[in-house]
Parts: structure tokens; sequence; C-alpha cells
């Protein structure tokens, strides 16, 4: 057994799994399953929510992409590998783009090594670390990206497992400091909403059984990781509402995008 399988634990139900499964994949356990038709019980549409943020990674890697020129992407918080990864999307429009990908989970990290190739003319590399270390994962990055150059920095559904606000502000913003003008922030994050409580309960049961714990922010709260720079129409709103291609229900996952 290597070390990164031996740091797989399939006895509690994991979120990267149950997103991979409500995704429509394969790569989860039966206790993920359980969790994830658990949840669904509570909240009906919660698959949904997986499915919108994944197309919202889709449209804004390739609005980066195509309208901004952006060839440098640092994706933290990865999650399993599924259809239309950033590398792919990217890679796809731009062929010398380069990506990087930062996440702390065994399984992950284990597909991620197998599955993630991108182009000869660009790169695409891993790195397995916490998004607290960022020393790291700045150094790490540093040897694929150039960072005196623009880089767009993915935080999709990963500041959730920060409890602390201010400690999950600070990262951010310590993240895009060390980016180069022209960088760009793209963030999306679960919400808590009045018109959504259902949306409550099933964190609820989340927090009780699975692993890692995450923590909901209002969309006023949202919004404030995006301070200081210039946030792209239509703001910070449900994530199926950014910029979408067909029009489809509000879920309880927001996001933005904004420009350093």
């Amino acid at each position: 057994m290597t070390d990164i399988e031996s740091r797989i634990d399939t006895s509690r139900p994991h979120t990267a799994r149950i997103w991979n499964y409500w995704t429509g994949g394969k790569d989860n356990y039966p206790v993920d399953r359980e969790a994830g038709d658990r949840i669904g019980e509570l909240h009906p549409g919660i698959g949904e929510y997986a499915k919108a943020d994944r197309l919202f990674l889709g449209r804004a890697v390739r609005y980066l992409a195509q309208e901004q020129g952006i060839r440098q992407f640092l994706d933290i918080g990865t999650g399993l590998p599924s259809a239309d990864n950033t590398h792919e999307v990217a890679q796809r429009i731009a062929p010398d783009a380069r990506v990087v990908y930062v996440d702390n989970d065994p399984l992950v990290l284990a597909h991620a090594r197998a599955l993630l190739v991108g182009t000869p003319e660009g790169r695409t590399d891993y790195l397995d670390a916490d998004l607290r270390d960022i020393d790291t994962i700045l150094a790490a990055a540093a040897k694929t990206l150039d960072l005196s150059q623009p880089v767009a920095l993915m935080l999709l559904g990963v500041v959730i497992f920060i409890e602390d606000d201010e400690e999950s502000y600070a990262i951010v913003r310590r993240l895009m400091d060390a980016l180069a003008p022209g960088s760009h922030l793209v963030l999306s994050h679960t919400v808590t909403h009045p018109d959504m409580p259902d949306v409550d309960e099933a964190v609820a049961f989340w927090n009780e059984h699975g692993t890692p714990k995450l923590t909901q922010r209002t969309p006023a709260a949202v919004a404030r990781y995006f301070d200081g720079l210039e946030l792209l129409e239509p703001g910070v709103v449900s994530c199926s509402a950014w910029r979408p291609e067909t029009t489809s229900a509000d879920v309880a996952m927001y996001a933005g995008v904004a420009r350093k």
C-alpha cells in the first residue's frame, strides 16, 4: 500500500467523493453514496449544486482564456477529476496554458497523477498541500507558473473549509497579493440564505457525519473575498447565474470572478 492509499479513509463520507457521486462519477464508496442520498433527502436540489459549480468552472476558465488571454491557472481544492477539468478547458483554447492543481485529499492526488495529463505544449502539475500552506503552494507553483505574469487563482468550494472568517479572508488576500497585476480570482462558496432553509439542514447533517466540516456564509460575506479587486459582471451571484449559456434555477452556491 502506498503512502497516499494509506491515507484514504473509507469509513466516513468525504466531501470530494460525495461531490463526485452527485456529478455522476465513480470515484466514491458506499458510505459516500449513503450520505449523499441522505443529504439529497434533506435538500433535493443539492446534486444540482455540484453540477452547477462544475459548469461555472468551465464558463469561467473559457472566459479567462478566450477573453482575457490568461494562460496560467492555479487551481486549489481541485476535487476528484471529472469531465472538463481546468486544464482541459484551458488547453482546448490555448494549448500552451499551464495549470497547477493543489489538493490535500489523498484520493484526489492518486487520481490526479493518473488522469490529469495536459497537452505537450502546456504544463499540468500537482501539489499535495493544504490551502493554509500558502508559502508552500506559491513556491511549488512558481516551478511551473511565471508568477510575474497574470495567473487565474481558482478557489471553487474550498474556502468553505476554513471556519474562521478572518483567517479565510486573509488566505485569499495573501494568495492574490503574491500574483501579478492582471491576475484573476475565481471563487465559489456555499451560502446560507433565508430563501433556502433546507440547505442549512443539509449542511448541519454533513457537519455531524462527514469530513471535512464546512462553513456557510451569507452572499454578502462571500462578496467580501473580492474586496480590493475589480469585480466582473454580473458580480457575486448564484454560480448558475454567472454568464449562463442557458437559464437555470439559482443554487445556494455563489460565485464571482474579479481582476487584480
